[in-house]
């Protein structure tokens, strides 16, 4: 079996379940893989403006639901099966193929995923129209996305599906890693992993950077981080292949 990454350290910043495969990935390749999640993902509460969202999508009250995230399809999903709820009565699209399959093992088949997997691309692709389209998003995400889509006549609704918090601390077994310059490199996958790293590592020594997409790779760069690589495509796999460019050859 080839393992490129030997003897590389690698730390993994994103959190739960992905976090997780991406480790068990890195170590199959031969990496030492640190897990060391710099941010909690919480769902939102129960009674709030995703129920209510989720309810009337179901009832076919929006001409289409844009999902940005797995994490936002998870989110939808868990509120959807606790009301009894079904699926959106309206077009779907998804940024990414994570995203997409997570629909897909909902039953649901976007009827849009941009080639880049970016909200940028989202917008660019998005048709024009009239109606309303809600947008499942992070606490954190910005407005782009609905300017884009109110830009091509539509009427944009946002509602929380998840908030992105700061880890409490890195392990402590991250952090020795990190102080005693044993990590080669660190992957980002949201501009929100990077900044709970920048707040929880202090003043221990930054390594290098290979980040998911570009809006991560900018958060980066902006953060002081040395950014060697950027996934392309914009996927788990993207990633992967990103490290070994970066990481393999030595």
């Amino acid at each position: 079996m080839t393992v490129p990454l030997a003897g590389r350290v690698v730390l993994i910043t994103r959190p739960g379940e992905q976090g997780a495969a991406l480790a068990r990935r890195l170590r199959d390749l031969g990496a030492e893989a640190i897990e060391a999640p710099t941010i909690v993902v919480e769902a939102s509460p129960a009674g709030g403006p995703l129920d209510r969202a989720v309810e009337d999508a179901a009832g076919g009250r929006f001409a289409w639901v844009v999902f940005t995230s797995a994490e936002g399809v998870r989110a939808w999903f868990a509120r959807a099966d606790a009301l009894g709820v079904g699926p959106p009565e309206a077009s779907v699209a998804a940024v990414g193929d994570a995203t997409a399959g997570a629909l897909r093992a909902r039953g649901l088949e976007p009827g849009l995923v941009p080639e880049a997997f970016t909200t940028e691309a989202l917008g660019e692709a998005f048709p024009e129209g009239h109606g309303r389209v809600l947008l499942a998003r992070a606490d954190l995400a910005t407005g782009e996305l609905a300017d884009a889509v109110r830009a091509r006549g539509w009427d944009p609704v946002r509602v929380e599906a998840y908030r992105v918090r700061v880890a409490g601390a890195l392990p402590d077994g991250a952090l020795a890693a990190l102080r005693n310059g044993r990590v080669d490199a660190a992957t980002f996958t949201s501009p929100s992993t990077v900044e709970g790293f920048v707040r929880l590592a202090g003043a221990a020594e930054a390594p290098m950077a290979v980040c998911i997409g570009p809006v991560t790779a900018a958060a980066a760069g902006a953060a002081g981080l040395d950014v060697v690589a950027v996934a392309e495509p914009h996927t788990e796999e993207g990633l992967v292949t990103a490290l070994i460019e970066a990481l393999g050859a030595g």
